[in-house]
């Protein structure tokens, strides 16, 4: 099957082609960097993260581009009120700058240890005020912004298809939750480009006026254009950001350039604790340092927040990371168990079907193993339908279970779970210290298997007893001892 996404600005899902063979130009909103990140905000950039990884694995080159907010968020996205960095810089009675520079630091920190692949380009807000200017200058000059007293609008009503993306009419955008009273715009909907504050305290002088600062939404638009060109083929974030800030990029975009802005728009689901909301005056808006004092791995964490669809809502619970943490661990063992029939040569050429204990019918697992790679990869070609694509992986241990494989369905399973790992990268990473131990318990297995040889069953407990204390249990079967940890 071809690969699909479901667009959210055709509510459907479409066959996915690319501006240009084989290249995906893809955007993704990154934060706003007066905080620290907390995991609401990975479940997004991680959803981006898994779309790329599977679009590299399906071959394609991903140019992908995520920004960092550090100047023009105002609270409460809208047009008045104080910027995010202003007002955690007048909290912490520090230079915004410096705020952004922490924070940003925190947050690349963050993402190196859940693992997320680095963008082609992270750029910062406050190094491309040139390149936001040409946007309003033009957008001035073609009719579809105006100049009130230093403050740029955009005219919403210059623009037919606005609302297109989020299903919001301009005649019904009035004065109310996200859109605030100001007797400059010619409508209520309309939305800033460029501000001018004196008391702002990041500020760069233009013609507009010497303390003026850009509009939160015209930052991506003239990011993404500089790092990826006038077209993108994926736009992504999460579900909070589709209105007002995408539908006001691609009204500022397409009016500057005369060209579709994004090809496809995708949309994270918001992440839930508990059932419920998050949020820091709720106390539940943990950071990934939070979760990692409770015990767990960073690959866990990533796990929990990759496991539903992006599409849906996503519950987080300290029961579901406990559930991911031993979902990773029960593939761990598989890969260890794999590894070493493939590393002994085990049947290389058996066609994979094995006796089902129990039953008078044998299992293909060769059949089962490509069964499940079918499943996988459909799955996630469909829209990154998550859940399915672990069902798939579930099924195959469970098999591999009840049928251990050998010969060839043992390296094709392999195979498949490393590709699974190329998409999720949960799996632990193999280590020489852990190559070392490794070879540590094949010796003393080797040792065991000759005391039992020479009918020496003391000194075989003995080795199992040392084996027990390390972790390591042992299954003597009638083609050799397998041995596992934990």
């Amino acid at each position: 099957m071809a690969i699909q996404f479901y667009n959210t600005y055709s509510r459907q899902k479409e066959p996915f082609e690319t501006l240009e063979d084989g290249v995906v130009r893809m955007y993704t909103c990154g934060p706003t960097v007066y905080a620290r990140p907390h995991i609401g905000n990975f479940r997004a950039f991680l959803f981006a993260d898994l779309l790329r990884r599977w679009l590299e694995y399906r071959g394609y080159e991903v140019r992908h581009v995520m920004n960092i907010t550090d100047v023009g968020h105002l609270l409460d996205d809208a047009d008045e009120g104080e910027d995010k960095l202003d007002a955690q810089a007048r909290r912490e009675q520090r230079d915004p700058f410096e705020i952004s520079a922490r924070y940003a630091a925190e947050y690349l920190a963050d993402r190196e240890t859940l693992n997320l692949l680095p963008p082609l380009e992270n750029p910062k807000a406050t190094e491309h005020i040139p390149e936001m200017l040409e946007i309003v200058r033009a957008l001035i000059d073609k009719g579809h912004a105006y100049e009130v007293n230093g403050n740029v609008y955009f005219d919403v009503q210059s623009f037919p298809r606005y609302g297109q993306l989020s299903g919001n009419r301009v005649e019904d955008l009035v004065a109310g939750a996200r859109v605030e009273v100001n007797a400059e715009k010619r409508h209520p909907a309309d939305f800033a480009l460029w501000k001018s504050d004196p008391s702002h305290l990041m500020k760069w002088a233009s013609e507009f006026g010497p303390d003026g600062f850009p509009g939160w939404h015209v930052e991506c638009s003239a990011m993404a254009r500089k790092h990826l060109g006038d077209q993108l083929d994926i736009h992504t974030g999460g579900e909070d950001n589709i209105f007002p800030h995408h539908e006001c990029e691609i009204a500022q975009s397409e009016s500057f350039t005369g060209d579709r802005f994004a090809r496809y728009w995708m949309h994270a689901k918001f992440l839930q604790v508990d059932g419920g909301k998050m949020g820091k005056s709720l106390g539940n808006a943990y950071t990934i340092d939070e979760v990692l004092e409770r015990g767990f791995e960073a690959r866990h964490l990533r796990f929990a927040l990759l496991r539903g669809h992006y599409r849906q809502p996503l519950n987080f619970t300290w029961a579901v990371m406990g559930e991911a943490k031993a979902f990773l661990e029960n593939l761990d063992r598989m890969v260890e168990d794999l590894e070493r029939v493939v590393a002994a040569g085990d049947g290389a050429s058996d066609s994979g079907a094995v006796e089902d204990v129990g039953s008078s019918a044998s299992v293909d697992t060769g059949a089962a193993v490509q069964t499940a790679r079918e499943e996988f990869e459909a799955a996630l070609d469909d829209d990154l339908s998550v859940p399915r694509a672990l069902a798939a992986i579930a099924t195959l241990r469970n098999q591999f279970v009840q049928s251990p494989f050998t010969g060839a369905a043992a390296s094709a399973a392999l195979e498949l779970l490393r590709d699974f790992d190329r998409a999720f990268a949960v799996l632990r990473a193999p280590s020489a210290a852990a190559d070392d131990d490794d070879a540590a318990i094949e010796a003393l297995i080797a040792a065991r298997r000759q005391a039992r040889a020479d009918k020496d069953w003391a000194e075989s407990d003995r080795i199992r007893d040392e084996l027990l204390d390390q972790g390591i249990t042992l299954e003597d079967t009638p083609d050799g001892t397998i041995w596992r940890r934990g």
